[in-house]
């Protein structure tokens, strides 16, 4: 049963460990005091840095530092996209991918709504008995769906109680770039199905194909040196499908943005540099309009 302590499952390690990190700064973008625990609870992570004081390098690291900060930043952009989606009209949330993401227990959120969280039962298996331990409680209804994205999960979502009539918020963070191009087309095919009018959607982007050296750029080798993690390799090496244009073309509003943008916003976060792993990153923001007559 796959689950953190390899492959694509490692990546949301890397992320809950940049999480921790990025709670105990003084200038914080997120806060998520249950990251630390996920990253001590697992073999292979126990020994990474939760704290700012425990990076080599401090932010000068290129994975603690800047990648760290980069996942810090989206942290904060997707838990504002949720909040104001749930505060203008959605009724219900879907987390694809949903890692050791912990939105559904730290956020403030409106009374009535459901969070489903969708990742592979190794993954959650791991995500619950760290959260057990923990005694957390969530802050809203939450349905964990254990399912592989990259085949049907429709129907596991539907079965869990899932209402297509209702406005959703959806979310795929860190999850397109490890996907086939096929599963990419049919998730955004399945999202622009069973999303009722007036639903969001937000996910994360690479555009084109990153240079040799950006390839071999501080980023990608500071992750494979400092914690074995061989981003290059976890990528899939297909030509991208143009969800934002399906999107349009199914009658959804879009707005793409670079993490830079947000990092001006807020007055903190990464900013760029020559041979950029950050340079190709867009975050897509998608809207269903509602019918006006």
């Amino acid at each position: 049963m796959p689950g953190v302590e390899s492959g694509v499952g490692l990546t949301a390690l890397m992320v809950a460990a940049a999480r921790a990190i990025e709670t105990h700064r003084p200038d914080a973008l997120a806060g998520d005091t249950y990251a630390e625990h996920f990253v001590r609870a697992a073999e292979v992570s126990a020994a990474w840095p939760v704290r700012p004081a425990e990076v080599p390098d401090g932010d000068a690291n290129p994975l603690w530092g800047r990648l760290g900060r980069y996942f810090g930043l989206r942290t904060r952009v997707l838990d504002d996209f949720l909040i104001r989606s749930v505060h203008t009209g959605a009724r219900q949330v879907v987390l694809l991918g949903a890692g050791l993401d912990t939105r559904a227990f730290r956020l403030d959120w409106p009374p009535g709504l459901v969070v489903y969280e969708i990742d592979r039962e190794g993954v959650l298996a791991f995500k619950h008995r760290v959260l057990d331990d923990l005694a957390a409680a969530p802050a809203v209804t939450r349905r964990p769906i254990a399912a592989d994205l990259r085949e049907d999960w429709a129907r596991s979502l539907l079965n869990t109680g899932f209402d297509p009539t209702l406005p959703t918020a959806w979310l795929a963070e860190g999850l397109l770039l490890y996907l086939p191009p096929a599963a990419e087309r049919r998730l955004i095919d399945t999202v622009d199905r069973l999303s009722a009018e007036e639903s969001t959607l937000a996910f994360e982007v690479k555009l084109g194909v990153e240079s040799p050296e950006v390839r071999t750029g501080p980023v990608y080798l500071a992750t494979r040196q400092q914690i074995g993690i061989d981003l290059l390799a976890l990528f899939d090496r297909e030509p991208r499908p143009d969800s934002v244009g399906h999107l349009r073309e199914s009658g959804w509003s879009t707005a793409t943005r670079t993490p830079f943008d947000f990092t001006r916003h807020h007055g903190r976060g990464p900013l760029p540099e020559p041979n950029d792993a950050l340079a190709s990153n867009r975050w897509v923001f998608a809207n269903k309009p509602g019918m006006h007559l």
